[in-house]
């Protein structure tokens, strides 16, 4: 059982939703992509995921609209190595690139999605 800490974060954290991270949601939540279920930030490790579908191993991750420090985008590179170990597969995309061509980021979601988990 989570803590009511955890609770908590998970509550403020969907409450500052961006507009990419809005839209990318609205597209995958209900059952949307393949009938598959996505969670937004639901927590594996010590991390809150932006969407992951658990039965998938799928996780998408958004990253703001600015190219990352060196020590951010080190810290973003040891996170995805920890996913991946614990058996995800890792989608990251660029909030502006979400924003300025929602199809092509959907698409490749969508490739993703269809393809096989052993991959």
């Amino acid at each position: 059982m989570r803590a009511k800490r955890d609770q908590g974060k998970e509550r403020m954290l969907g409450r500052q939703q961006t507009d990419a991270e809005l839209l990318v949601w609205q597209c995958l939540r209900g059952r949307r992509l393949h009938e598959c279920k996505f969670r937004r930030r639901h927590r594996a490790g010590p991390f809150y995921l932006d969407f992951v579908c658990l039965e998938l191993g799928l996780i998408i991750e958004l990253d703001g609209n600015e190219p990352l420090e060196p020590r951010q985008q080190h810290a973003d590179d040891l996170r995805t190595l920890y996913l991946e170990r614990m058996g995800y597969r890792v989608l990251r995309f660029w909030n502006d690139e979400v924003l300025r061509d929602s199809g092509a980021v959907l698409d490749e979601i969508e490739r993703e999605a269809r393809a096989p988990r052993g991959k």
